[in-house]
């Protein structure tokens, strides 16, 4: 079936609404960003985006599952076949800089939001867990890494870098935590599961 120039354009608005969502979130929270603010930003009525999404909750889940594809996508681009468990941690912290300021709002805001939005994070974590586990696994039969529970090594890698971007206004104002720290912390963790 051939689009119409009308469900182009409504496509492209509501790409451009969650575009726009996104910076919003980023920069205002999560929790306060009202959809005028959203509408004010995108230059659109008010109206145009509850036509797209007839509720906030609804516009937040589309950007978190996004912001999911994004950086799941963006996961499967830097990780190669044959990576090390370091070259992954890098791979990871490259995606999340990408997006760091959405990522903080959502890892420090995420308690407060529904079910649906929490859920979507989770799928998030999984996705990266996933990827984990495979290479530590092989990591451990081969005797490169310690072995320890799959849970306890995502968890300790994934608090890690909760811990920095959460506290970042006291790790690095006005900048990035994973630009100034990203290579420190993964230099630490890998500190942490190696075999001396």
């Amino acid at each position: 079936m051939i689009e119409s120039q009308r469900q182009k354009q409504k496509i492209q608005t509501k790409e451009h609404l969650i575009d726009v969502a996104f910076n919003q979130f980023a920069k205002d929270g999560l929790t306060t960003t009202r959809t005028s603010d959203i509408a004010i930003a995108a230059k659109v009525s008010h109206g145009t985006v509850f036509a797209h999404f007839p509720t906030r909750e609804i516009l937040l889940d589309a950007v978190i599952e996004e912001f999911g594809l994004r950086i799941t996508n963006r996961l499967h681009e830097l990780v190669s076949v044959n990576c090390g468990i370091k070259e992954l941690l890098e791979a990871h912290l490259k995606g999340i800089s990408e997006y760091e300021d959405f990522y903080t709002r959502l890892v420090s805001e995420v308690r407060l939001l529904n079910e649906s939005a929490r859920n979507s994070l989770i799928v998030i974590q999984s996705t990266i867990s996933f990827h984990l586990i495979q290479i530590a696994e092989s990591e451990m039969e081969n005797n490169k890494i310690r072995k320890m529970p799959i849970d306890l090594l995502f968890n300790t890698w994934v608090g890690l870098v909760h811990y920095y971007l959460i506290n970042g206004d006291i790790f690095a104002p006005g900048e990035s935590v994973l630009k100034r720290y990203g290579e420190q912390l993964v230099d630490h963790y890998m500190n942490l599961i190696k075999l001396n």
